[in-house]
């Protein structure tokens, strides 16, 4: 049963948890969708669903130290993405591999951790999410993190570019490509742990996957699929905030079913076109 959506936007309730949500929510969602075209194209886009489970790990074990999450976490899966890329460019394991090993171990301690010290309730909305729980410094650390995030996309762009499509070329080219591929895994494990406090581990990979392939769609080159994307993925997220708010439904699932809903519109209006 829908709500009255005015009898609920009280000046508390807009000015402490609703601006919040709506500012660290857009944020995050724009940084997944940027980096999620290049993750998408180079076949790299479960890796946020694995990071998203060390992320869960780290978060898990930060809670039971008595440590604060997003600090803790955000080295540890920085560090996980960067140990990822490398095993699979070696071939030692190849990447869905690898993600399956990092994921499941990460996932497996973090349960035994929070279940051990009787915080598996204390912490079940890092699997869930809760961005209406999210307070100030969660907001202020995932806004700034984000800005950092599109401010070095934004200046590497034409590398990034370059290494998504023709990691051979780019490598003859004198393009670092390894320096830029460690820089989008670190970028991408920045973005996933900020995005856990409000979609949850189960769901955070939704954001990286759904704006980059529905804007695909519809666009045909990179600069236009990425621009797509970003205004796709901040729409649905708002989209599904309200629609969350006024169907009394979880945030982070809301999202998840309009970014479905967005994609499966866009991809009859491509048929149709076509």
């Amino acid at each position: 049963m829908f709500k009255d959506l005015s009898s609920m936007m009280t000046p508390e309730f807009i000015r402490y948890i609703l601006i919040p949500a709506l500012i660290g929510g857009a944020a995050v969602t724009l940084c997944s969708a940027l980096l999620g075209v290049s993750l998408v194209l180079k076949k790299y886009s479960m890796i946020g669903d694995g990071l998203s489970h060390v992320g869960y790990g780290a978060l898990a074990v930060a809670a039971v130290m008595n440590l604060a999450p997003l600090k803790f976490a955000l080295p540890i899966v920085a560090v996980a993405a960067i140990i990822l890329l490398r095993m699979s460019d070696s071939g030692k394991l190849h990447g869905d591999s690898a993600i399956a090993v990092f994921s499941t171990t990460a996932l497996a301690i973090g349960i035994l951790v929070s279940s051990k010290a009787g915080m598996m309730n204390d912490v079940s909305h890092y699997l869930f999410g809760s961005i209406l729980a999210m307070d100030t410094n969660d907001v202020i650390l995932s806004v700034v993190m984000s800005l950092i995030v599109i401010i070095i996309f934004i200046i590497f762009y034409h590398k990034i570019f370059a290494v998504t499509f023709d990691e051979t070329f780019s490598k003859a080219t004198g393009i670092k490509i390894n320096f830029y591929k460690m820089l989008i895994a670190v970028l991408t494990a920045i973005t996933i742990v900020l995005g856990m406090m409000m979609m949850g581990s189960l769901l955070i990979s939704s954001l990286i996957i759904f704006p980059a392939i529905t804007s695909m769609r519809v666009c045909k080159s990179f600069r236009k699929v990425v621009i797509c994307s970003g205004i796709v993925s901040v729409i649905c997220f708002i989209v599904g905030l309200f629609i969350s708010l006024a169907a009394d439904t979880a945030p982070g699932a809301t999202v998840v079913v309009v970014n479905v809903i967005v994609y499966l519109i866009f991809t009859l209006f491509s048929k149709i076109r076509s």
